[in-house]
């Protein structure tokens, strides 16, 4: 299993878990199972098509998947993901 940890803005959409443990052999899988796993946190890292949020970033192992595979990914065991929603302020 992977780890993906939950930033604190994102925490209540996910039982107030800091991380969990999700079952995937890639990141778009990972993804998805902790989307099912937590639907309302599924709506705001997803859109209604399935695909990643543009304004979630997901690194895998502190490495972008923009720069990689994106959802195609490969997750092995023991890897870890953060799922971070894009900030915006001023």
């Amino acid at each position: 299993m992977s780890t993906v940890r939950i930033p604190p803005v994102l925490r209540a959409s996910a039982g107030g878990n800091k991380q969990v443990e999700v079952t995937g052999s890639t990141v778009g899988e990972v993804i998805e199972a902790l989307a099912a796993r937590y639907p309302g946190l599924g709506a705001q890292l997803l859109t209604p098509d399935g695909e990643l949020n543009r304004f979630v970033n997901v690194y895998l192992n502190d490495e972008d998947v923009r720069y990689l595979q994106e959802r195609a990914t490969p997750v092995r065991e023991r890897d870890t993901l953060v799922v971070l929603p894009a900030m915006a302020g001023g």
